[in-house]
C-alpha cells in the first residue's frame, strides 16, 4: 500500500517552497490578531527612543546636565534598536516591528551622513591635534608618532612642565617653530607670530592663539583644552566649568581679526553638545564636513566619543581622520584643509 507523506513545504493548497511559506505568513498576519496586540510596551519604548534622539535639545540641563550627557553619547542610542528588534521578534509583535521604523529613520536622519566617506584629495595644509595625557609613559614615542603624520601644524594638550623639554627635543627637527603656553603647545613648519595665551576663565593657561604664516596666507590657529567633565551619581554630569570656558573661547574666536581660523584641541565635548554652542555655532567640524565615519577619539582603548576637535572657518575642509593610538588615552586626530 502506498504511504503518503509531506515535506512540510506545502500549505494545504498545493503550493510548495518559498511561495507556500509566504502564503502561510500572510494567512497568519490576517488571522493572528495577537501579532498586532502583543508588544505594545515595546512599541512605546521605540517611539520614546525616537523622541529622545529627535528632541535631545529639549532635554533640560538643569538636572545633572542630563541634556549634555545625552548629547555626548547620542549616536550610541542607536544600539537600543537591535535590542528592541530581538525582543519584538521574540514577542512576535508586528506592532513593535513597525514602531521600530521610527527610531531607525530618526537615527539615520541625524547620523546617516557621517557614514559616507566625504574625504577629498585636495588641501594645502595638514593639521594634527593630540591630548598627549599628563601620565603618558612614552612621550618620545608619542612625539615621533605625531611627527610621522606629516602635518605642518601640530597642537598638543595636557603638557606637563616635566614633559615639555622632551616634546621640544623630539619635535625640533621636524618643526623649527613652536610655542608652549601653560599646558598647551603649538609646533609648526611655518613661522609663528602674535602668539599669546587665551583667557578661558580658569585661572591658569589651557588655551592659546598664534598666527601661522602659510604659503596660502596667514591663519589664526587656536589651541584649547577645555576643563574635564565627570559623571557622578550624586551630581550627574558635572560640566559647569567646561561650559564657562567654552563660552569664553567662543568670545575670543568671535573677536578674531583674521579671516582664516583653525581651532585644535580637546574640548571635552562633542559637536552635538549644546554647551559648546558658543564655539560650534561659528565654526565647521572637519570630521562632519570632510571625514569618514564618526571619528571617535576617546578613550583610545575603545573610542566612544569625539571630544577632540578640529574646527575651521574661512578655510575649506578637504579630509579628516583619526591617527593610530599612542601612549595617550586619546587618539590623535588630523585634517587637511585648503587655505
Amino acid at each position: 500500500m502506498a504511504q503518503a507523506y509531506s515535506t512540510g513545504d506545502g500549505d494545504g493548497s498545493g503550493r510548495t517552497g518559498p511561495g507556500a511559506r509566504l502564503h502561510r505568513l500572510g494567512r497568519r498576519l490576517r488571522t493572528d490578531r495577537g501579532l498586532w496586540r502583543r508588544g505594545v510596551v515595546l512599541a512605546v519604548l521605540a517611539v520614546l527612543l525616537a523622541l529622545v534622539m529627535l528632541l535631545h535639545a529639549q532635554i533640560p540641563n538643569s538636572v545633572g546636565n542630563l541634556g549634555s550627557l545625552t548629547e555626548t553619547f547620542l549616536p550610541w542610542l542607536g544600539l537600543l534598536v537591535p535590542v528592541l528588534l530581538v525582543l519584538a521578534l521574540v514577542r512576535r509583535s508586528a506592532t513593535a516591528l513597525v514602531a521600530l521604523l521610527v527610531p531607525v529613520i530618526v537615527w539615520f536622519s541625524l547620523f546617516g551622513g557621517l557614514l559616507t566617506d566625504k574625504q577629498g584629495g585636495g588641501g594645502d595644509l595638514t593639521v594634527v591635534t593630540h591630548n598627549v595625557n599628563a601620565d603618558n609613559p612614552d612621550p618620545v614615542g608619542t612625539a615621533k608618532d605625531v611627527a610621522a603624520s606629516g602635518a605642518q601644524v601640530v597642537a598638543l594638550e595636557e603638557l606637563t612642565a616635566r614633559a615639555v623639554p622632551t616634546y621640544e627635543k623630539a619635535l625640533k627637527a621636524a618643526y623649527p617653530y613652536h610655542s608652549v603656553q601653560g599646558t598647551v603647545g603649538l609646533w609648526s613648519t611655518y613661522p609663528l607670530s602674535d602668539t599669546r595665551p587665551v583667557n578661558i576663565e580658569l585661572g591658569w593657561t589651557r588655551a592659546m592663539r598664534s598666527t601661522v604664516t602659510t604659503p596660502g596666507g596667514d591663519v589664526a590657529v587656536y589651541v584649547a583644552h577645555m576643563p574635564s567633565v565627570r559623571v557622578k551619581l550624586d551630581s550627574g554630569f558635572t560640566a559647569s566649568q567646561r561650559d564657562k570656558s567654552a563660552n569664553a573661547l567662543g568670545e575670543a574666536i568671535s573677536a578674531e581679526r583674521l579671516e582664516r581660523v583653525v581651532l585644535l584641541g580637546d574640548l571635552n565635548g562633542t559637536m552635538n553638545d549644546r554647551a559648546l554652542t558658543a564655539v560650534t555655532s561659528q565654526m565647521r567640524s572637519t570630521q562632519g564636513a570632510a571625514g569618514s565615519g564618526f571619528g571617535f577619539s576617546w578613550p583610545a582603548a575603545f573610542p566612544m566619543a569625539r571630544i577632540d576637535q578640529i574646527m575651521v572657518k574661512g578655510v575649506e575642509p578637504e579630509s579628516s581622520w583619526t591617527l593610530p593610538a599612542t601612549g595617550s588615552d586619546h587618539l590623535p586626530i588630523a585634517a587637511r584643509v585648503t587655505v
